[in-house]
């Protein structure tokens, strides 16, 4: 007799006639390519261990595991036969002086005038929790105890190869813009410095941070979508100020979402037992169907994979094992997400507020202080008291955001790809002032740092006395300060009302403390237009900019009326803060990293007009004074590793303390395994991974399914003193929620170095335990 087919398989079936259907409609659709567009990824994560985080400034927050990978991410755009540009973005602090020059050297001597100064821009998300150290000006690496050549290394060399794979997959393809606004990622962390704004200024805003995110959807158009880049303004501060682990926090948590979503909605294809040809359990529903419900026979099978003892590895062992690299497509391009950061300067996303943590009540409004003292103040995240949590709902808020304007973006980016460059000295800038028919000259000043720097933010509060809001300075400091540069009247008078804590633009010993020339940097894609900027811009600061901008470039040349301008900030080489005029006033921690002085916003404004009107009227800027190569001058205190060692019978990859036997898990659940180890420092497993999650396929066959660049899986790497040559590493995974049921281990993979010198990879697994 003939079945006929069940209403379930109907819809299945119509559902995939109408994918292939929306396929072909894709391809119709993006065939119409005006550009050349490439994309590419590549691992920075650093030195996992021993050195100083970048972002808080505090001593105490030293390297010590991996919470998430940070990555490079880079687009190029190039009209086929006329100009291109490249917008890298780096889960890292904020760009380097010094690593954009040696990227800019190594790719003039890859690919000749191609790739410049003039067309690459090079922008940091603003994590606090990277390696610090790969920057050039004494004030930035004194925490990190001075230059750490492998964090600047690992660095320059990922930008590198994120440019080269970008380069190598130029294709034809199309752009799309899109916006939206996104209202519960970010609050004003300095309210009553913006409230220092002019009333009727104000009022032109709904509200008090920017909540608009700005994307461009990147269709290939042979393959289609191949990726995204957005900007939205908010801190990389949902990792706190005591937090050892490396996390490219809520921006590359955001990252690490959307490129997930991406490769887990493309993925249709089964072999005969439902298991996806990606290869990562955690994507499907059940894998061995008949067993996930027998309990009993998981156990009896996860009972014969005993930890053995560590044994040696392979220098590519964790690199052949990482759950991306098991998934890597030979003939498409992966599909790269990049979430980059604006004018964050004075956006928190410690969304519920500052309070005070004796009292719980909330902090003082001007001042950020309880009972007078700054360390006490802290802002609260959406997942307090849980900085982890708070890290994934605004990375997952963020993402969200991003995959709603990613489906629904359709205004096509046409016209043409332009840049223009120019370096500035803001250390001695004339700038122009016009107020009612009238015209002022003021200058900019050297780099100087107020009292309320010292106090920090509600993101993470300084110590000692110091508080914001601070224009009148202390005596005692004062004299602590003329021990390292005593302020001369000039100088006082062009930072005014800014009290000097640290005048580092006239501190040259041992080299140059702070930066005195700034590149500046316009890109145009058609109607989207980056304006790179070296520092954080605070909310109005950043409007006041794209509204200059936006006056010399709507309506011009062939602009038309529909322009997006984006702010990228923290790009090619960092200068702290920049304010308005009125917040500078109340000098609270924005104001007093104002290095320029009061009239820094003014000279940016003055400066990207020039640009902007270079760019209408097709004429070519100056490229102004190069900034200093700093390298051969560099220190560096930070100690190397000697040697590792292990108690005596014992392997490095030997388990320290193991899951229990006959362990079942449910999903939800937390599993911990320590393993002895080494130093992270002997080799950073560049894209490879310390830690895996790995899952049991059939009877013999370990498939990885998560590793140390996902979200649920930490390691934790700690030796029991400074000067301990033993060191022990433990893996944390929190079961997801959408785990598959089944038999899993876990793995890590390390490097130990020998008296000699000598490196040795070793690996080690923890008995296999159930997840149900």
């Amino acid at each position: 007799m003939m079945e006929f087919p069940t209403v379930p398989h109907l819809t299945r079936v119509c559902t995939l006639l109408l994918l292939i259907l929306l396929m072909k409609s894709d391809i119709a659709v993006y065939s119409n390519s005006d550009y050349l567009i490439g994309l590419g990824s590549y691992d920075i994560t650093g030195p996992a261990a021993d050195v100083n985080m970048m972002g808080y400034a505090n001593t105490e927050q030293v390297a010590s595991g991996v919470h998430l990978r940070l990555r490079s991410r880079a687009f190029i755009v190039a009209e086929p036969h006329g100009n291109r540009v490249v917008f890298v973005n780096l889960d890292a602090c904020m760009a380097s002086q010094l690593v954009t020059i040696k990227v800019l050297e190594r790719l003039k001597a890859r690919y000749g005038d191609l790739y410049t100064e003039n067309n690459v821009a090079i922008s940091g998300i603003h994590t606090h929790a990277g390696p610090g150290g790969y920057l050039q000006y004494v004030i930035y690496i004194v925490t990190s105890l001075g230059f750490v050549r492998q964090s600047f290394d690992a660095l320059v060399d990922g930008i590198e190869k994120s440019i080269v794979k970008a380069h190598e997959n130029l294709r034809p393809g199309s752009i799309f813009v899109n916006k939206g606004e996104l209202l519960d990622a970010g609050v004003n962390r300095s309210p009553s410095g913006y409230l220092n704004n002019p009333a009727a200024e104000r009022s032109k805003y709904k509200y008090n941070v920017d909540k608009e995110m700005s994307l461009l959807k990147f269709v290939d158009a042979e393959w289609g979508p191949v990726g995204s880049f957005n900007w939205f303004a908010t801190h990389g501060t949902s990792m706190s100020r005591t937090n050892s682990l490396i996390s490219g926090d809520n921006k590359g948590a955001a990252a690490r979402f959307m490129e997930d979503w991406f490769e887990r909605k493309g993925s249709v294809k089964t072999d005969s037992v439902g298991f996806q040809d990606d290869s990562i359990p955690r994507r499907i529903s059940n894998i061995i169907p008949s067993l996930g419900k027998n309990h009993h026979k998981l156990l009896e099978i996860a009972s014969s994979f005993q930890s053995p003892s560590g044994s040696p590895a392979t220098r590519t062992s964790s690199v052949a094992r990482r759950v991306r690299g098991a998934i890597s497509q030979v003939d498409k391009p992966r599909f790269v997400s990049a979430f980059c950061q604006s004018n964050c300067g004075d956006v928190s996303p410690n969304v519920l507020g500052a309070f005070c943590t004796d009292t719980g009540l909330p902090c003082d409004f001007n001042h950020s202080t309880c009972g007078g003292k700054n360390e006490l103040c802290y802002g609260r995240g959406p997942g307090y008291p849980d900085e982890f949590e708070s890290t994934r709902i605004i990375g997952e808020r963020q993402f969200r955001k991003a995959v709603d304007l990613f489906n629904e973006a359709s205004e096509q980016i046409k016209g043409k790809v332009e840049f223009r460059h120019t370096y500035i000295d803001f250390s001695k800038l004339d700038v122009t002032l016009s107020k009612e028919g009238a015209s002022e000259v003021v200058k900019t000043c050297p780099a100087a740092m107020g009292f309320s720097f010292a106090a920090g933010t509600t993101d993470g509060p300084g110590a000692f006395d110091f508080k914001q809001g601070d224009a009148k300075g202390n005596p005692f400091w004062n004299l602590v300060r003329d021990l390292l540069k005593t302020p001369n009247k000039e100088q006082i008078d062009c930072q005014s009302p800014k009290p000097i804590l640290l005048d580092t633009g006239e501190m040259k010993l041992p080299y140059d403390w702070a930066p005195s020339i700034l590149p500046i940097q316009i890109l145009r894609i058609g109607q989207f237009v980056i304006l790179s900027v070296p520092g954080e811009f605070t909310t109005m600061a950043g409007r006041r900019l794209r509204d200059a901008v936006m006056a010399v470039l709507s309506g011009k040349k062939d602009f038309g009326s529909n322009v997006h301008v984006v702010l990228a900030g923290l790009t090619n080489t960092y200068s702290q803060y920049v304010t308005t005029y009125e917040e500078y006033q109340v000098q609270r921690y924005e104001g007093a990293s104002t290095l320029y002085g009061p009239h820094t916003l003014s000279a940016y404004i003055q400066e990207f007009k020039k640009l902007a009107k270079a760019l209408i009227s097709d004429q070519l800027v100056e490229p102004g004074p190069q900034p200093p190569d700093l390298l051969n001058q560099q220190i560096s205190l930070l100690t190397p590793v000697v040697v590792d060692g292990t108690p005596i019978g014992v392997n490095f990859g030997d388990v320290i303390a193991n899951v229990p036997k006959n362990a079942t898990f449910k999903k939800g659940d937390k599993v911990t395994v320590t393993f002895w180890s080494a130093c992270p420092r002997n080799d950073l497993m560049t894209e490879g991974t310390f830690a895996l999650v790995e899952f049991l396929r059939g009877k013999d066959t370990w498939v990885p399914a998560y590793d140390d660049d996902d979200f649920s899986l930490r390691f934790i790497w700690s030796r029991p003193s400074k000067l301990s040559l033993r060191s022990k590493a433990t893996l944390e995974w929190r079961i997801p929620l959408d785990a598959t049921p089944g038999v899993y281990r876990l793995k890590h993979f390390g490097a130990a170095k020998s008296l000699l010198g000598s490196i040795r990879h070793f690996t080690g697994s923890s008995s296999a335990f159930v997840v149900t």
